[in-house]
């Protein structure tokens, strides 16, 4: 309802009422009150007792029209104007009204913040020294064959966002791999790791690029143990990290980077001040944004609240997801998408892959596994397109689909409301909150240094 007509409905509203209490009048005094026997005093007494009735009916109406209308407008409209959010504590609620029904209001998808703490293995909980001796392995190039690359190489995280900003990461010798460095920012909370999922802990995925011929290029595991036993200064670290008496293996210098990795946690963004209770801290776009990230089902793959169902939070019966779900011919030939299948069998027509997280995902172009898209609007484009089945239109009529069965010779209309521009930019609003305040600044120095 736009502002006209709930003024309009006002008006009329206020007009009822004035005729409804001129009507009560003449009852009152012509009818009720002579066949009552009530006097002058006292028939106005009546009037005023059925009046008052007849008022906070009106007003109830009127609320209750505002109520109803009011909030979908402002979040729907243009506006700047930050809207109004309504907070309900369901469990005060439940126990206070146990019987009160409140109509079209239910229980959702839950919104929540991430932990200021990564959950770390028994046998490799997280200390300072450890802290400490894995920073300092994190960015050792001494750990690749000819000394120029660190693992900070590809995940940049003392001036970026945990990535490079490359389609395919920069290894040893100048080769190029086929995969897109994916964010170490709060990867402590990820169940898997690498694209394809092949990893199941830090500690898993920290012997792979060093050995990686495309990467860091060390021959053994072995060898890489001994580049740290040689070096004199890694030894009073590791011996206050794990022990005097223990030796340098590649189980301590993975476990080392691990403990490193589990501290680089971002929660210092909007969508988290948000949940905690500033209602302030989403615009209207973004709250807009993050109803249809909700509607439109991305949380079914980026749930949590590291908004990845690979992540430790709530185990989903998959870590991994086919990609693309829906045939793109469009999409598929222009960004190569299912060139590389993952961790699908080779030849298939569709990939699997792990569920990224999308926290800092504004900041961590370009994006899916081959780095093919460099922006953010023609990512959430082609994810709407083929892993929800939606159409991007401007048309408010376009929302009829025809599908054809051609094994069961049946066919069937499909009606859905297409993603309009202003939705795709509304969803990726939202997620530019995802980005983390201390990150975003950074960024913000890198550019304005190039």
């Amino acid at each position: 309802m736009s502002n006209a007509g709930l003024l309009n409905f006002m008006t009329v509203s206020l007009v009822m009422l004035l005729i409804g209490i001129a009507v009560l009048l003449l009852m009152v005094h012509l009818e009720l009150g002579p066949l009552s026997g009530l006097s002058g005093g006292r028939k106005w007494g009546l009037t005023l007792v059925l009046g008052s009735g007849m008022l906070a009916f009106s007003i109830k109406l009127t609320i209750l029209a505002t109520l109803v209308h009011f909030p979908e407008r402002t979040i729907r409209s243009g506006m700047v104007a930050q809207p109004a959010v309504l907070v309900v504590d369901w469990e005060k609620l439940n126990k206070d009204s146990p019987k009160m029904v409140l109509s079209g209001m239910q229980k959702g998808y839950v919104w929540r913040t991430l932990p200021e703490r990564a959950p770390a293995p028994d046998w490799n909980p997280t200390t300072p020294e450890k802290v400490a001796l894995g920073e300092r392995l994190f960015h050792d190039t001494s750990l690749s064959i000819d000394g120029t690359l660190s693992c900070s190489s590809c995940h940049d995280v003392r001036k970026g966002a945990g990535e490079d900003h490359r389609s395919g990461s920069l290894g040893v010798g100048g080769q190029v791999g086929s995969r897109n460095a994916p964010t170490v920012w709060n990867s402590g909370f990820q169940s898997v790791l690498f694209w394809d999922g092949r990893a199941a802990s830090l500690e898993e995925q920290a012997k792979g690029p060093p050995t990686n011929p495309k990467e860091m290029g060390m021959p053994s595991l072995q060898a890489v143990e001994q580049r740290v036993k040689d070096n004199a200064a890694y030894r009073e670290p590791f011996a206050k990290a794990f022990g005097a008496n223990q030796p340098i293996t590649i189980k301590e210098i993975t476990a080392a980077i691990a403990a490193y990795e589990r501290t680089l946690i971002t929660t210092d963004t909007p969508y988290d001040r948000f949940v905690r209770g500033d209602e302030k801290a989403l615009s209207a776009a973004q709250l807009r944004g993050m109803a249809l990230f909700q509607t439109v089902g991305c949380i079914l793959c980026h749930s949590g609240p590291n908004f990845s169902a690979a992540s430790v939070f709530d185990p989903p019966p998959a870590t991994q997801r086919i990609f693309p779900v829906f045939n793109s011919a469009k999409y598929e030939a222009r960004y190569n998408l299912t060139k590389d299948v993952g961790a699908n069998e080779k030849g298939s027509a569709q990939g699997v892959w792990r569920v990224p997280s999308l926290r800092n995902v504004a900041l961590t172009a370009p994006y899916f596994h081959n780095g093919s898209v460099d922006n953010l609007p023609e990512a959430v484009r082609i994810m709407a397109t083929v892993q929800r089945g939606k159409r991007i239109s401007n048309d408010i009529n376009d929302n009829k689909t025809i599908v054809w069965s051609s094994r069961d010779k049946t066919l069937a209309r499909l009606e859905a409301a297409p993603l309009s521009d202003r939705d795709v930019n509304d969803i990726v609003e939202f997620l530019k909150a995802l980005s983390s305040d201390a990150l975003l600044a950074r960024s913000k120095v890198a550019v304005r240094g190039m």
